[in-house]
């Protein structure tokens, strides 16, 4: 039960950071989306954004993972540290070169002519994204949580910070909403022209300030490239960042795609794809909220069964935590479903017309988070290439399905591509695993839940109610029940039959 009590208290400190940040973050979208109310405008940065996504996992190779694997040891930090960040240093610097010097083919590329400069910014961002995540990791291993969470926090309010003071205070001023006196002061900071640029700009400048903040971490810090000792770290992380760029465009192939696959004239009312697109982009961040528990459980959870692996209570800790993560999720995904009425007036009014779709990828993002939880088997018996195995075969499918839906489903056509290709992944996930690491999980509860909430949310979408002051405390009651009901299960009936069991 202490173990539990530790895997519970991690996951609220360093939760804070990633629940505080991605949800303070993610209300930019209420900013962004009412600042940027003609949709094309926001095209350039979310596409770039989404490039960004699988470009990281290279930056950071796996080193993470890798880093827990070999150093979770005290006394191997040091030299493990050294090693793995002097690798780091060397491949970010080269990867953030070569999309530099390439900066104009790129823009071509993806049709987004003369932003050169936004695409150099996000690689000077990745680079050093990449050595702070090694600094991060660090501090995880050494259980230094509060601090990991002040540095993490601290870059959310700069980034936030910096978005307010451009979009909300200078543009605003700009227009002559308010302040007029300050209008040179703020043509200073903000050219409207380019407003959706300061976007990047903030996320440019909080993390070289973030960088600096983790100086003490590089303290000591020696430059080694000791190519036999790395040798075996890379042969561990090799399969992970192969895995995590697989999974990454699994995760991103829709928006990747979705601009080239969309027909001219698909949605009526907005022709241009690129309106379509952001969008679509702008509500796939409604999905976020089930990523949020996501995140902050590995942050915890990873350090922890690395540090019991060999403990011949290790499957069973699995098994109950997976039970009770998957349980949260549901929940979760019931939740935010049903209250999809009030939680849309979140996003700017013209971004609204693809909410439909976002119970379905709250269910995908649901199975990722599973598959992750799952996955451990794989890097606790050093069988890592079965998870390259996995999400490769995930991401052919994935780019096969976009390829044949999109043209003809738009937005469900994405949504629905990414839950099947989730489920299937946490299927065969299950499937090898108790090949190799067996697990006893308890799939009939979940299962029963699982389908459940997806009953409960087709039939409240059959059930219109325009009134917001009813509509909201019955789709709030309705989550307050299905609570209710696996509460009752969990620690009622189940609690009767094992007292009926002990009695026989």
């Amino acid at each position: 039960m202490s173990l539990f009590k530790k895997l519970a208290g991690d996951t609220m400190l360093y939760g804070m950071s990633s629940i505080v940040g991605r949800l303070l973050n993610w209300l930019l979208v209420i900013v962004h989306t009412r600042v940027f109310e003609q949709q094309s405008l926001l095209t350039e940065n979310a596409q770039l954004y989404t490039w960004v996504v699988p470009l990281n996992i290279l930056f950071t190779f796996g080193m993470e993972t890798a880093f827990f694997r070999y150093g979770s040891k005290k006394e191997n930090q040091s030299e493990y540290f050294n090693l793995i960040l002097s690798f780091i240093i060397v491949l970010s610097v080269t990867l953030a070169g070569v999309i530099i010097i390439f900066a104009t083919p790129i823009v071509t590329f993806l049709n987004f002519p003369g932003n050169e400069h936004l695409v150099i910014m996000l690689a000077i961002i990745m680079a050093v994204d990449a050595v702070a995540a090694i600094a991060f990791v660090k501090l995880r291993a050494q259980n230094k949580a509060k601090r990991f969470v002040s540095i993490k926090l601290a870059w959310i309010f700069i980034n936030i910070g910096l978005n307010v003071f451009y979009l909300i205070l200078c543009h605003n001023i700009l227009k002559g909403a308010f302040l007029p006196g300050l209008k040179s002061f703020a043509a200073i900071f903000y050219l409207p022209s380019v407003g959706p640029d300061y976007i990047i700009w903030a996320n440019y400048v909080a993390s070289l300030i973030c960088l600096g903040l983790l100086w003490k971490e590089f303290v000591g810090f020696k430059f080694v490239f000791d190519l036999e000792k790395l040798k075996p770290v890379l042969k561990y992380a090799y399969p992970l960042m192969i895995m995590g760029l697989a999974g990454s465009v699994n995760l991103t192939a829709d928006r990747l795609m979705f601009r080239g696959l969309l027909p001219y004239g698909f949605y009526p009312g907005f022709e241009d794809p690129d309106v379509a697109f952001s969008i679509y982009a702008q509500v796939y961040k409604l999905s976020i909220f089930m990523t949020l528990v996501v995140q902050a459980y590995r942050y915890a959870a990873d350090p922890l069964f690395f540090a019991k692996m060999g403990d011949k209570n290790s499957p069973n800790m699995i098994a109950l935590s997976t039970k009770w993560f998957t349980i949260a999720c549901i929940v979760l995904w019931v939740g935010v479903s049903l209250n999809l009425d009030w939680i849309q007036l979140l996003i700017g009014e013209t971004y609204r017309s693809a909410v439909f779709i976002v119970p379905i990828l709250l269910l995908a993002n649901l199975f990722i988070g599973v598959y992750g939880n799952m996955s451990i088997w794989y890097k606790l018996s050093d069988k890592t290439q079965y998870g390259t195995y996995l999400t490769i075969g995930a991401m052919v499918l994935t780019v096969v399905l976009n390829l044949l839906l999109i043209p003809t489903m738009g937005y469900l056509g994405c949504a629905i591509t990414f839950a099947v290709s989730s489920f299937l992944m946490v299927g065969a996930c299950y499937y090898f695993g108790q090949k190799y690491y067996p697990v006893p999980y308890e799939l009939g509860s979940t299962i029963l839940y699982l389908l459940g909430g997806g009953a409960l949310i087709f039939l409240n979408s059959k059930i219109q109610i325009s009134n917001y002051a009813l509509s909201v405390p019955y789709h709030l009651l309705l989550s307050v029940l299905f609570i209710g009901i696996i509460y009752w299960y969990e620690f009622k009936i189940k609690k009767m039959d094992l007292n009926a069991n002990v009695n026989l």
